[in-house]
Parts: structure tokens; sequence; C-alpha cells
């Protein structure tokens, strides 16, 4: 008897760590779970969609009213006339289009999105984005000159009080109808818009500039010229 006793003594411990070990194994695929579900829960929360409804919602349609491709009433609900808008508004930018306002299009838009972006680094590639493209080639100062210009507007009350409001703006920069605006952003252009929001303006507290060699426009002749840098006249 005593042998016996002994030999289920002998198999008790094995048992024992196949016990806790089965438990540390669904301890640690419960955190594994826990962790799937809140990074799913993260990235829904990052895209709008029709459907979705609330303050992001609000924020998109204002913008892209302000900006000319959405005509209905700001109402935080994402229906079929925010969707076209969103598609119309990817189309003109250099975006996938599907009518979805994920974190790329909300980054355009200048809204912060849940993805862990800021306005300031959304700001940061907006403004690259447009010294790139309307100042490809201009010396270093004129990029940071053409960038001034942007934060200058943000600043006046006849304009939009935002970038993206700014660059979006219809009609304001011809690089966002010419494809200018989609091509690779060059460094120099990261560095120059960086050296703008640190304060840097070059222009002079210019509001418009304009090239003479391109230049279609009488009107823009006869603003108060500040400064000429590169290619660029920068006017008041």
């Amino acid at each position: 008897m005593h042998g016996i006793n002994s030999s289920k003594g002998v198999f008790a411990l094995p048992n024992r760590k196949k016990l806790a070990i089965s438990l540390a194994i669904i301890f640690i695929l419960n955190i594994i779970i826990i962790s799937l579900f809140q990074e799913i829960q993260k990235a829904d929360a990052a895209v709008y969609r029709r459907g979705s409804t609330g303050s992001v919602v609000t924020q998109i349609q204002q913008k892209l009213k302000s900006w000319g491709y959405y005509f209905s009433s700001v109402d935080g609900i994402y229906g079929p006339a925010t969707e076209q808008a969103v598609r119309y508004f990817q189309q003109r930018n250099g975006l996938y289009v599907d009518g979805i306002a994920g974190d790329q299009t909300l980054a355009a838009m200048g809204i912060q999105s849940s993805s862990g972006a800021t306005p300031q680094s959304n700001d940061l590639h907006l403004l690259a984005r447009l010294i790139s493209a309307e100042a490809r080639g201009e010396p270093y100062i004129g990029q940071v000159a053409v960038g001034a210009v942007v934060l200058n507007r943000v600043r006046h009350p006849s304009f939009p009080n935002s970038i993206a409001g700014v660059i979006y703006q219809p009609g304001a920069f011809s690089c966002l109808y010419d494809g200018q605006f989609d091509q690779p952003v060059a460094e120099s252009a990261y560095r120059a818009a960086q050296d703008c929001l640190n304060g840097w303006d070059p222009s002079g507290g210019a509001i418009y500039y304009f090239n003479p060699a391109t230049a279609t426009s009488a009107w823009i002749w006869s603003r108060p010229l500040i400064t000429v840098i590169g290619k660029h006249r920068f006017c008041a």
C-alpha cells in the first residue's frame, strides 16, 4: 500500500506542472487577444466612413465645405454627400480614392487622428509638400520664404486660419492642380518647413508671391513688392 501511495505522489508533480503550464498559456493568450482587440478598436476609431458620426465628422465637413468640396449641411453625420466630398478631395490631392477618411486623408486635412499623429506633424508635412511643389529648384532661402507666405496667410484675417485651410483654399496654389503637389517631397523642403514654423520669414511678411515668367494674372502685378528671392517676387 505504501508503494502505491508513493507512486501516486510521483505522478502528481508532473500533473501539477502541466496544469501550471496550461494556465500560463491561457493567461498569455488572453493578454494577446486583449491587445489585438485594443489595436482593432484604435484602427476603427481612426477611420471614418458612411454611417460614422461625431465631432471628427463635423470637422471633416467643415473643412471640406470651406475648401469648396462639400455643399450640404454640417451635421456630423457621414452620409453620401460627405463620402462624395471626401472622394473629390482625395482625387484632387493624390490620395487613394475610396471615400473613407483614414489616417492619410485626415492628415492631409490637418485633422488629428487616433494613430498618434499630431496637428504639428501634419502641418509640417503639408507645408513641406507645398514648399517642395511651389519652390522646387529655388534657393533654400526662397523655399523658406514660400512657406512663410503660407504662415502669414494663416495669421491674416482674409485667409483661412489653418495651414491646411490656406493650402487647400480653392485656386490658391497651382501646384494642387498641375500634379506637382503629388510629387516626392524634397528633403530640403522639410527643413524649410521647420524653419518657417520656428519663425524665420525671409519674405518680410508677404502674403503673395509669383514668378514673373509664368504669371498669367494682371492683378498680381498690382500687389506692393516687398522683396525678390530667386525667381519669385514676394508681395504684400
